[in-house]
């Protein structure tokens, strides 16, 4: 089973600094049809201006996984850890039982745009850590690469929860399978461009939940970029 979540269908927060699309629930934007999906609990696709960002806020027993899509994005949290990262640079921060962090653009010229997903974890109450890894454009052109992961598979980060986070870069005319193991859901997002999955046409932002499907065939429209979550 198939179910299409439109781009222009999902939550909107427009603010001075901001400007975040939300696929499920968060803060203000609330939709009692689209709380989630399997453990996936938050994807925001966030624009953030440049010298601006969000100021130092808590978090605990979430799996939060940060992909930068253009620019760069300033990280500093209560662990001690500090850094930038920018496009193919995977930030995973296991929040356990508690972490304060910061998320700052720090270019003075341009604009950040990074998508934050946040996956419900196996268990509570773990002590907080976090990882970053670069997975370059090369392993990720025409097919799919594991960018987290439970069990840290083919270098990507270690997520506390029963999931796998895969990237994929097409041009136009490739195609990617994704054949996923029986009892599992997968929800496919648009990063950028538009593809063919399924049958289904899907442009930039759109989603789709899949349940119960023995296989995922994609191919692009254009130059496309995708996330694909492989869930319990």
């Amino acid at each position: 089973m198939i179910t299409i979540r439109k781009s222009s269908e999902r939550g909107h927060t427009s603010i001075d600094w901001l400007d975040s699309r939300h696929t499920f629930s968060f803060g203000e934007y609330h939709d009692a049809r689209h709380m989630g999906f399997r453990t996936l609990r938050v994807l925001n696709d966030d624009r953030v201006r440049k010298a601006s960002g969000f100021g130092t806020h808590g978090h605990r027993d979430m799996e939060i996984v940060t992909w930068v899509l253009e620019g760069r994005l300033e990280h500093k949290d209560s662990l001690g850890n500090a850094s930038v990262i920018g496009p193919g640079d995977v930030q995973r921060m296991s929040a356990g039982t508690g972490v304060m962090h910061s998320e700052w653009n720090p270019s003075q010229d341009e604009g950040v745009h990074f998508l934050q997903m946040w996956i419900q974890p196996d268990k509570a109450g773990t002590p907080p850590s976090y990882e970053e890894k670069q997975i370059p454009i090369a392993e990720r052109r025409g097919k799919w690469r594991r960018i987290a992961d439970k069990d840290g598979r083919d270098g990507a980060v270690r997520i506390g929860a029963d999931a796998s986070i895969l990237n994929t870069v097409l041009e136009k005319d490739d195609e990617v399978v994704y054949e996923p193991a029986p009892g599992r859901s997968q929800w496919l997002h648009v990063a950028k461009g538009s593809v063919v999955a399924n049958g289904i046409e899907l442009g930039t932002g759109d989603g789709l939940a899949i349940q119960d499907e023995k296989r995922l065939i994609v191919q692009a429209s254009g130059s496309s970029e995708l996330i694909l979550f492989d869930l319990k």
